[in-house]
């Protein structure tokens, strides 16, 4: 999102207990080898007229190059090889005939290629195998044998190496039964997308959308999710009388869940701040009572509130259980604004103290959350307070929305890992 402005056994030695059974490693079929004497003219064939998928083309040091295909469900991989004239796989060049690519309707497949020039031995015909062996039309097989009908044809690449293209009726039930169920897996995949995309949406427009006024104090934020939506939550609030809100949370856990905590924790502060000025600390009780109803036994919630009374310019905060906010002044001494009472969400009852202190002009309060700090380096060194604060002072004559922008640059140039947790700030500076 952009700124906003153990055991022991009695057995003798000479017995041995058996170890148990290790798994089996995974198995497959990496690729199959297809001579071919051009791998450009045999790719195009393969993706155009076939409808394949491109798998990799990549070429080696050496000057060799791999390129490999595998119809749309990935399941057969071809690997495309040229060899050179001299070598002996040059004489296999269109040998290849015991590649069978197997589908559930043959005359479709054989209709959709033969019209995009695919060259077809024969039309597909009927056949019946009977234990593995082929039978022609006039033969009768054994009564007691089963018997499975198939349609089958065969078709050439390029290179004349050559392809057989069946359709058994127990292997199509079984290609049909693969496909939808892939086709629903897709589709579950696709539906799951949609709505994390609308909850993404959603818990945007969660986060402030206006700046209450204030004369003496200019202020933005901002929350970078790690996933699509997340835990973390800043808030900007008009409490009436003179007065702004600041607020900061992170959510234990991740993802769906601690959004949806995101969003209950959200909507009770709103509706609870109208007496956040006469009464802070009844208003953090409530909140931890309406968090700790709305959550499991070990879900909770780190929070700073801060509220800042604009003529005077004083600031009163509860820091429940959250890193310490930063308020570095105007010259350049540094105060933490550390923890007032404990998390919230995981005591029925629960007491909050507050705290006050002034600021002055060019004073700058910072807020922020873990996911800031503990992003790390290639040598496993966090961002880190340190950093965040030569940071903060490095951009600190700029406006609030260019040092949030500044400090979270910092941080990307710093870290160049993907980002595991969400990263909030709130930078304020007095006028």
């Amino acid at each position: 999102m952009p700124p906003m402005s153990s055991s022991s056994s009695s057995a003798p030695a000479s017995q041995s207990h058996p170890e148990p059974e290790a798994p089996h490693p995974h198995l497959r079929v990496h690729a199959i080898n297809i001579f071919v004497r051009d791998q450009d003219v045999s790719l195009k064939f393969y993706l155009d007229q076939l409808g394949f998928s491109l798998m990799g083309d990549v070429r080696f040091g050496s000057g060799e190059r791999w390129v490999a295909v595998a119809p749309p469900d990935g399941s057969t991989v071809l690997s495309l090889v040229s060899p050179t004239p001299e070598s002996k796989q040059y004489a296999l060049i269109g040998k290849a005939n015991n590649v069978v690519f197997v589908t559930e309707d043959v005359l479709a497949k054989y209709r959709e290629w033969h019209a995009r020039g695919v060259k077809f031995r024969y039309a597909p015909r009927l056949k019946r195998v009977t234990f593995g062996r082929q039978t022609g039309p006039d033969s009768v097989p054994d009564s007691n044998a089963p018997v499975w009908g198939g349609v089958i044809t065969h078709f050439a690449d390029p290179d004349g190496n050559v392809f057989g293209l069946v359709s058994y009726d127990e292997e199509s039930r079984a290609v049909e039964a693969q496909r939808r169920a892939a086709a629903a897996k897709l589709e579950s995949e696709r539906r799951a997308a949609q709505e994390l995309e609308i909850a993404q949406q959603v818990q945007l427009r969660l986060f402030p959308q206006t700046f209450p006024p204030a004369t003496t104090l200019d202020y933005s934020g901002t929350c970078l999710q790690a996933r699509q939506v997340g835990g973390d939550y800043y808030d900007f609030l008009y409490l009436g009388r003179d007065r702004l809100g600041l607020v900061v949370a992170d959510i234990s856990g991740k993802g769906i869940a601690a959004a949806l905590l995101m969003a209950n924790l959200q909507a009770n502060l709103r509706s609870q701040c109208a007496t956040a000025s006469d009464q802070p600390d009844r208003f953090l009780r409530s909140l931890n009572r309406l968090f700790y109803e709305n959550s499991t036994d070990s879900s909770y919630a780190t929070l700073f509130f801060a509220e800042y009374h604009d003529p005077g310019r004083r600031l009163r905060y509860a820091n429940c259980g959250h890193l310490s906010a930063l308020l570095l002044r105007a010259d350049d001494d540094l105060k933490r604004l550390d923890s007032t009472c404990t998390v919230m969400g995981l005591f029925p009852e629960w007491n909050c103290a507050t705290a006050e202190c002034e600021l002055a002009a060019g004073d700058i309060l910072t807020l922020y959350t873990d996911g800031l700090t503990e992003s790390f380096n290639h040598s496993g060194q966090e961002f880190g307070e340190y950093r965040l604060i030569e940071s903060v002072r490095r951009h600190r004559h700029r406006d609030p929305c260019e040092i949030v922008d500044g400090v979270l640059g910092d941080v990307r140039n710093f870290s160049h890992y993907e980002q595991a947790d969400d990263m909030t700030l709130i930078v304020a500076r007095c006028r």
